[in-house]
C-alpha cells in the first residue's frame, strides 16, 4: 500500500499556521479540526516546520502561561520528515517508529499536499490485515 491510498481515503486537507501565529491561536486551530498537530508554513504550500500539542506541553512547562502569546515558530519542529504519495507505508510505519514521530507531511514537488499521521498508518495496517483474513476465510471454506 502506498501513501496515496491513504490520501485518497482520507482527503488532503492540512490544517496550517504561520510561522509568527501564535501559540493560543495554534491551540485554537487543533482544537477547531480535532487534530494533533498542525503544519507551519507561511503560504498554505512550502513547510516552515510542524507544531503538536505535545510541542506546546513541553514548552508551556518551561515557560508558564506566557508561552501563548509567543509565535508558533519558537516550539515549532523545524526539521521535518516529509514523504511523497508514492512512498510504502509500511516504510513509513518503520520511519515513524524509529523516530517518534506521530506526523509526517506528503509533499509534491516541494509542495505540501497532505499529512498522514500515525492513526492512518495503524488504521491501514489493520484494514490490510482484516482483507487477508478475509481472503483466507474464503479460501478454507471454499476448499474441498
Amino acid at each position: 500500500m502506498r501513501i496515496r491510498d491513504i490520501l485518497r481515503r482520507k482527503g488532503n486537507a492540512v490544517a496550517t499556521v504561520r510561522p509568527d501565529a501564535t501559540v493560543r491561536e495554534l491551540l485554537a486551530t487543533l482544537a477547531e479540526h480535532n487534530i494533533g498537530a498542525a503544519v507551519v508554513s507561511p503560504d498554505g504550500e512550502t513547510i516552515a516546520g510542524i507544531a503538536s500539542e505535545r510541542d506546546v506541553v513541553r514548552h508551556l512547562h518551561e515557560h508558564g502561561a506566557r508561552l501563548l502569546d509567543r509565535p508558533v515558530s519558537e516550539i515549532m519542529t523545524a526539521e521535518v520528515r516529509t514523504c511523497e504519495p508514492r512512498a510504502d507505508v509500511h516504510d513509513l510505519r518503520m520511519t515513524m517508529t524509529e523516530h517518534r514521530i506521530r506526523h509526517i507531511p506528503v509533499v509534491v514537488d516541494g509542495r505540501l499536499a497532505g499529512l498522514v499521521s500515525i492513526g492512518d498508518v495503524v488504521k491501514s495496517a489493520i484494514d490490510e490485515l482484516e482483507s487477508e483474513r478475509e481472503h483466507l476465510v474464503d479460501y478454507i471454506q471454499r476448499a474441498p
